[in-house]
């Protein structure tokens, strides 16, 4: 599957808007970035939690940089074979991440089947 990053953003954005309001709302200082691929440059990784979960944050005070939530483009592309599919694994990872951002680890994300 090919998708320029401008198209893929797109989707990123509408699953976004799909997200239950409950889960985003407290997402505080937190940014949203696609890259084409982890520094490593492998495909393995589909997204990453770059930050300090809730549940391990002492005081959080003004002016620190924003915690990010990373979708890698290449590797999510390459996984699906068309764009519904690109759609669901786009919600899953969104998900996947964001649960971190909440301090749920990823045995935990396994139990509830989202790992």
């Amino acid at each position: 599957m090919d998708l320029n990053a401008e198209e893929f953003e797109k989707l990123v954005i509408d699953e976004l808007d799909e997200l239950p309001d409950d889960m985003v709302d407290g997402l505080d200082n937190v940014i949203f970035v696609v890259e084409d691929r982890p520094e490593d440059g492998s495909l393995d990784l589909l997204g990453l939690y770059d930050g300090v979960a809730l549940t391990e944050r002492g005081q959080y005070g003004f002016g620190e940089m924003p915690d990010r939530i990373i979708l890698y483009r290449e590797p999510l592309l390459a996984i699906c074979e068309d764009e519904d599919e690109l759609r669901d694994e786009i919600h899953i990872t969104l998900v996947h991440e964001i649960a971190h951002f909440y301090g749920i680890d990823d045995d935990r994300l396994h139990d509830l089947g989202w790992a």
